[in-house]
């Protein structure tokens, strides 16, 4: 008889991997629980154990990875949000299209990975509680309102210097245009509250609408004039 016949079989050989394929997915499903919450109840309404419950785990495994909330928030931002940062920015820095073109695909772009994901969420919730939590306001603008405002500053500075874009003052350029991806997220997150006959907004439509709308304002050529406005006055 073998050798390898009279000795005790070994464990399957995917025992242990499925294990530990279970132990690192875990982290990925407490964020995704969280998001969910976050998103759902709001900052101070989510409890941990509810994450837990969520997740399918113990209360205890989510102390495990974060030891407080405001962490497991921080966490929840950098995966669904600041982590993008550096793949948009070395997108940006291969682009060879006209800026009017970089901005226009920087806004489509965050629609896809942020905007049409439950990350939008986290707008509303730092509009309705960062003023609430100082500690998460001062996060979220360090992680994800300072970066991106760079990029967009990069964008806009980048057409302005090749003559496509007239000079602006490059700060209200860049508000102009978050303002309309907060009110794409605020949409998509309030009932439709925020549109005159409460439907919803095509987020596609909408978002190449007011692309449009920046790319021509900005625009280093001279606008027509809109015509005189008859108010009825008597010669």
């Amino acid at each position: 008889m073998s050798a390898s016949l009279s000795q005790p079989c070994a464990p399957h050989s995917d025992d242990t991997p499925r294990r530990e394929r279970r132990k690192e997915a875990r982290p990925g499903e407490l964020l995704k629980a969280a998001l969910d919450l976050f998103v759902e109840k709001g900052f101070a309404a989510t409890r941990m154990d509810e994450v837990a419950l969520r997740a399918g785990v113990s209360k205890g495994t989510v102390f495990l990875y974060f030891p407080s909330k405001l962490e497991l928030f921080k966490a929840v931002v950098r995966e669904n949000i600041s982590g993008r940062f550096q793949e948009w920015n070395a997108e940006f820095e291969r682009y060879d299209g006209s800026s009017g073109e970089l901005l226009r695909y920087a806004m489509f772009s965050w629609w896809q990975r942020v905007g049409a994901t439950q990350a939008s969420g986290i707008s509303k919730l730092m509009l309705s509680e960062g003023g609430n939590f100082p500690e998460i306001a001062e996060f979220f603008h360090q992680e994800v309102v300072q970066p991106g405002h760079a990029i967009l500053s990069r964008v806009i500075a980048r057409g302005v210097a090749s003559g496509e874009f007239r000079p602006v003052h490059i700060d209200h350029a860049v508000h102009g245009v978050v303002s309309t991806m907060i009110f794409l997220a605020l949409s998509k997150h309030s009932a439709c509250l925020c549109t005159k006959d409460g439907l919803p907004l095509e987020p596609l439509d909408y978002l190449a609408a007011q692309a449009d709308i920046v790319v021509r304002g900005l625009a280093n050529s001279p606008a027509p004039c809109p015509p005189a406005i008859d108010r009825g006055t008597s010669a």
